[in-house]
């Protein structure tokens, strides 16, 4: 999932990360026929965003691989699991690993992730201090109130040494999992759309992507973030998802490829995210591990 919606603060929408940008465009007709080894495949892909520039061209370089991808754009983020495991769809690509594994407690179902797409960096924006480094012991920072930002602004705060979270964090962390004996800065909770204002009174706030431009900032200005290769952020890491038995589809593994490597695919995601985007390549057992790990803790605290 790509942006989130600045109408929602529900913890499926913080979750989702995307926009709802466009109304329901259609259903598949059902599941294509792909087995993996054949060329001329079609195969169809539940999104949330049809219309965004990665789309039209990962569309034509499937088609020089002799695939053809059949896009289903759906108006909200309830939608495409649901068909992918009805079989309506062949791969959905919309969600991260956090909002996967919520699905699959929930349905009591089994969607596996197939590859990774990006990452959307949850960033700490100051007007005081121009690095972490800088910020003062005993400061306070601001961070979303709602469940699902809370936990990640925690562990951005952890992983650029401000916080220490007893356990070592999870996505479920709140701000009794602060230990505070061993943190630098004293942590307050805002709505979420507050917390650019708050930056007068805070030595810094982490900001929603969806909230950054209003504040009159920029992606880049954030001095610290999601860092890809901490392994806190792995399960926000967004990816293809595809039914169990479909996870050795050599079809559905050459799509991710395909994503992965075309320049304008690549670019074209960069775009969409207004420049935040992070690609990334994590390996699929990675992906697979930190499912079965955020699905553990989903049924421990659900």
């Amino acid at each position: 999932m790509s942006r989130s919606s600045k109408k929602s603060l529900s913890i499926v929408a913080a979750l989702a990360a995307i926009p709802l940008v466009v109304a329901l465009a259609g259903c598949a007709n059902g599941s294509a026929s792909a087995s993996g080894d054949d060329a001329d495949k079609t195969v169809t892909i539940g999104v949330v965003g049809k219309s965004d520039p990665q789309w039209a061209p990962f569309v034509e370089a499937a088609k020089d691989e002799g695939i053809t991808v059949d896009l289903v754009d759906f108006a909200d983020y309830a939608q495409p699991n649901p068909a992918l495991t009805e079989g309506e769809l062949d791969l959905n690509q919309f969600q991260h690993i956090v909002y996967l594994a919520g699905y699959n407690v929930s349905a009591d179902e089994d969607l596996v992730p197939i590859g990774s797409t990006a990452i959307y960096p949850l960033g700490l924006y100051s007007t005081k201090y121009d690095s972490v480094e800088d910020i003062k012991k005993g400061d306070t920072v601001a961070i979303p109130d709602d469940d699902a930002n809370l936990a990640r602004g925690l562990l951005v705060l952890q992983s650029a040494g401000l916080v220490s979270l007893k356990g070592g964090g999870s996505i479920y962390s709140g701000l009794n999992d602060i230990d505070t004996d061993k943190s630098k800065v004293k942590v307050t909770t805002l709505e979420a759309s507050l917390t650019p204002s708050s930056l007068p009174d805070v030595a810094a706030a982490i900001i929603n992507n969806d909230y950054v431009e209003d504040a009159g900032l920029k992606a880049s200005d954030a001095i610290a973030q999601d860092d890809p290769a901490d392994a806190s952020a792995l399960p926000y890491v967004n990816i293809f998802a595809a039914k169990a038995e479909d996870k050795d589809n050599a079809t559905y593994k050459k799509l991710v490829e395909i994503f992965q490597d075309t320049k304008a695919v690549q670019d074209g995601l960069l775009e969409a995210s207004g420049g935040t985007a992070v690609a990334v390549k994590t390996p699929v057992a990675d992906l697979e591990a930190s499912l079965k790990t955020v699905e553990a803790d989903t049924r421990k605290n659900g």
